[in-house]
């Protein structure tokens, strides 16, 4: 009989049985289910087994969470279901077929802007912080901005647009950049494309609108000339033209011989793809960028605009949920592009962000006595307030429904307040509370109390309704609702509890005789950083158990103390699991899905079973393999089961050296 027959069994069962899957494989800690259907899956059920510590879908595959033991796992599962399963690209591979278009086509904006989000937020910021320093006139009865009377401030103000005008003026390099990436073909030539649209040579496309036709600049050809017009800020325009120069690079390594490819390929791709941009691509993506800013634009300043604004702000959090909601971000830039140079957009968005964050922040106070739900809440609500939805999204409001409805009003009624009275945005990525940074100055009373009903509204109406449909056991927790539970039916029933509580205590007193290991050493040199702060939901939400995150200044895991192998991803090399004498379990996993990468640019060096010494070597990886491969390279040491542990401490926010920093300890 398996270690895990019963929820093998169960799991089959909830996923709607071997016929409804098409294919599955496991990663470090999680099972991974494309399925027929996947509305057939019992999620609520699936999460209630015991080796189950949650569950999400994510590009088209449904994962389970299980944790180190997922290999176990997954072979009794394999071996029960009568199932072969597969690799992970064979997997990523099912996934996609069970997308329609729309779903394809939302897959690929998005991971065509994921990679620059990280630049649209700091470029949001650094904008945001430059209207406090210049536009905002603080001084002399508000007729003089910080950067008027300081020449230090006035020398930030300038400098600071070195990076605005990097990000957006010149976004159309890294979208092209990110669409080679996306596409499997040459990243430089990429980058390439990208400079020749945003050219200094050329007229730069914001100052095209307000410059005379005839004083536009030209190619003559003689026979027929063309417009040296750049492209700043435009996204269409740019996207067409990397799928242009994707699409003749696939073609001419397609047909061309090996021996002479490195000369032929780069030049017939690049070189027909610059000449398509500028001719063809490039005005037709200039004019459907603009016709839909002016679209979007119009309905936001038409009579109807409350309407448009009710409709947005009801709708984005299921945009976001589906993947939909990546083209605004095209549809932002675009609005940045036009005359105004800014976009009415924007701040709804930021005011959903902070709507679904108050529903979490209702349901943590509802829930503050449920200990593993608050695991989840908190770091969901704190993502959510800086702009990042899909923790809140996924993990808490989709669970029980009605936090997501209630965040969706209030962020309805948020958006016609910040449409109603025009309140404007200078620059796109910064949500949440900080995205009042990104609001003009002038606008920034208003956005305030659009801010204020995004809050209060969606914590209410959560509030008042959770009181009213979450069970005992959603509020307190199974280990909390259980003993109240059984306090009414008799006493009988609290001294077993009470009885199996000294039971523990005296187990947990001979474990830690067992060991004197208190302190857990740095597996990397690098930056501690708190776990919360992992760029992945499982990690960050402490789904799999609490820890610490390292940003690698080297290349080489080693050991935080003197333990055990227990579990090794043998083909993948990015992750293993470690046991303490005194019962501690750990988690070492490198990067974030670095599975889909198959082992290249790891190499493990220990096996399961082995019994290694604190700061022995445990996995060597090649971080820039990583990057390339679109990964973040943060590494995360997870107390998976605490074993006699007590008091528990993180530490983080400081450089920490392999085998010398403390970064978890305990008494």
């Amino acid at each position: 009989m398996g270690k895990y027959d019963n929820d093998v069994k169960r799991l089959l069962e909830l996923v709607g049985g071997k016929e409804n899957i098409q294919a599955v494989s496991h990663c470090m800690t999680r099972m991974r289910f494309v399925l027929i259907d996947p509305k057939k899956a019992d999620e609520k059920a699936i999460e209630d087994l015991p080796s189950v510590k949650g569950t999400f879908t994510q590009a088209g595959q449904y994962q389970v969470i299980i944790g180190n033991d997922v290999s176990v796992f997954y072979n009794e599962f394999t071996k029960y279901a009568g199932i072969e399963g597969v690799s992970k690209d064979a997997v990523k591979a099912a996934a996609k077929t069970n997308q329609n278009i729309a779903q394809k086509i939302m897959g690929t904006l998005g991971e065509i802007f994921a990679p620059l989000i990280p630049a649209l937020i700091c470029g949001g910021l650094v904008l945001g912080f430059r209207n406090v320093i210049g536009e905002i006139n603080f001084f002399n009865n508000g007729t003089q901005s910080l950067a008027d009377i300081s020449q230090f401030w006035s020398g930030m103000y300038n400098f600071l647009w070195l990076i605005g005008e990097a990000v957006f003026h010149l976004l159309p390099v890294g979208i092209v950049w990110s669409i080679t990436k996306k596409m499997g073909t040459t990243q430089i030539l990429g980058i390439i494309l990208g400079l020749t649209l945003v050219s200094s040579q050329l007229l730069n496309g914001f100052s095209v609108s307000s410059t005379p036709a005839d004083e536009i600049p030209v190619w003559d050809f003689g026979f027929f000339q063309v417009e040296m017009i750049g492209y700043q800020g435009q996204v269409i325009a740019a996207m067409m033209a990397g799928f242009v120069l994707v699409y003749l690079e696939k073609f001419f390594k397609k047909i061309c011989p090996e021996v002479i490819s490195m000369i032929v390929v780069p030049f017939c791709s690049l070189v027909p793809a610059v000449i398509i941009a500028h001719t063809i691509v490039g005005p037709i993506g200039w004019t459907i960028g603009n016709a839909i800013g002016d679209v979007v634009y119009a309905g936001l300043t038409s009579d109807f605009r409350f309407l448009f604004a009710a409709v947005f702000g009801l709708l984005y959090a299921p945009l976001v949920m589906t993947g939909l909601h990546h083209m605004t971000n095209a549809i932002d830039s675009q609005l940045l592009n036009t005359p105004a140079k800014s976009t009415i957009l924007w701040p709804m968005i930021a005011l959903s962000n902070i709507a679904q964050g108050s529903s979490v922040l209702a349901m943590s106070v509802l829930q503050k006595k449920n200990e593993r739900a608050q695991q989840i809440n908190v770091p969901a609500c704190i993502s959510c307030y800086l702009g990042v939805t899909e923790p809140a999204l996924f993990g808490v409001n989709l669970k029980y429904v009605f936090p997501l409805v209630c965040g969706m009003i209030g962020s309805c009624c948020a958006a016609m307040i910040s449409v109603g009275f025009g309140v404007e945005a200078l620059s796109i990525g910064v949500g949440g509370l900080p995205g009042i940074l990104s609001i003009k100055p002038e606008y920034w009373g208003l956005f305030l109390l659009a801010m204020a009903v995004a809050i209060i509204v969606p914590f209410t109406l959560t509030f008042i309704v959770g009181r009213i449909k979450l069970s005992k056991e959603d509020r307190f927790g199974k280990e909390n609702a259980a003993p109240a539970i059984e306090a009414a039916e008799g006493a009988e029933a609290v001294e077993t509890a009470q009885a199996a509580d000294r039971t523990d205590s005296a187990a947990a007193v001979s474990n830690t005789g067992a060991s004197d290991v208190k302190e857990l050493k740095s597996i990397l040199d690098g930056k501690v950083i708190p776990i919360e702060e992992a760029p992945d939901d499982v990690f960050s939400q402490k789904i799999m158990g609490d820890g610490v995150a390292i940003e690698p200044a080297n290349t080489v895991v080693t050991a935080p103390a003197d333990c055990d192998v227990s579990v090794v991803m043998a083909d993948t090399g990015h992750a293993c699991g470690l046991t303490l004498p005194n019962g501690v379990e750990l988690l070492i996993h490198v990067g974030v899905d670095t599975v889909d990468m198959g082992g290249d640019g790891f190499k493990l060096l220990v096996n399961e079973g082995d019994h290694v010494k604190a700061g022995q070597k445990l996995i060597e990886f090649d971080p820039e393999k990583i990057k390339a491969a679109g990964h973040p390279c943060t590494t995360m040491l997870i107390m998976t089961a605490e074993g006699s542990a007590a008091n528990i401490r993180m530490h983080s926010g400081m450089d920490a050296k392999a085998g010398e920093t403390t970064v978890i300890s305990w008494d």
